[in-house]
């Protein structure tokens, strides 16, 4: 019994500290979003909270890897994924692979996804050429951070648990695929629009 209770205590505290995320994402991205499309604004709600996802979550998972070990740490976010190692067992302790994959993600996809916030609101000509650059950087981390696991058969993959399998693993990283995936169809759509109005606007003086 204190097992399960101390297992739904840690669930509970890492989904909270995620909602905490997700509601300062919203608020953050709303605000900078006043005034624009439905569309900017709920990319602005996400690039949001992708960055602090990023510097709030996967930055101090860096710096708690290369210093010793999420398992003998302590503290919130090392609880944190303390719970998410109990699906992904590489968190607990020094993997190479998804230590090397979360520094490039929290240095490059955390500034590109700062970058492209400004880009945003600014209303930048370089907007989808960063929005594109981010997406892809953030679909290869999904794949180099599953596909070297499933490639040898899943033996740190917990999926025994429905809250491991298809909440800490298939939801929380299917998030990073599904999002990135609809930017790059909203910046397949818009760049492919920018075109024809130029092919358009060639064609009037021809």
């Amino acid at each position: 019994m204190g097992d399960r209770w101390e297992l739904g205590a840690a669930a509970g505290g890492s989904l909270l500290l995620c909602a905490a995320l997700l509601a300062a994402g919203c608020a953050l991205g709303l605000l900078l979003g006043r005034g624009r499309g439905a569309a900017d604004r709920w990319a602005l709600v996400w690039l949001c909270y992708d960055a602090l996802v990023h510097f709030v979550l996967e930055g101090p998972f860096v710096y708690l890897s290369l210093v010793g070990n999420v398992a003998n740490s302590d503290g919130l976010i090392a609880s944190l994924w303390k719970e998410y190692g109990r699906a992904d067992a590489r968190w607990l302790y020094f993997d190479p692979t998804i230590v090397s994959v979360e520094i490039l993600t929290v240095a490059l996809d955390g500034s590109l996804a700062l970058f492209l916030i400004y880009a945003v609101v600014k209303e930048k000509y370089y907007r989808h050429f960063l929005q594109i650059t981010l997406c892809v950087c953030e679909l290869y981390g999904c794949w180099m951070t599953f596909l070297p696991e499933w490639l040898t058969r899943s033996p740190n993959l917990n999926t025994s648990n429905w809250l491991y399998c298809w909440v800490y693993l298939s939801f929380f990283n299917g998030v990073w695929v599904l999002i990135p995936g609809l930017l790059l169809w909203q910046s397949w759509v818009e760049l492919n629009k920018m075109h024809q109005k130029e092919t358009s606007s060639v064609k009037k003086f021809q």
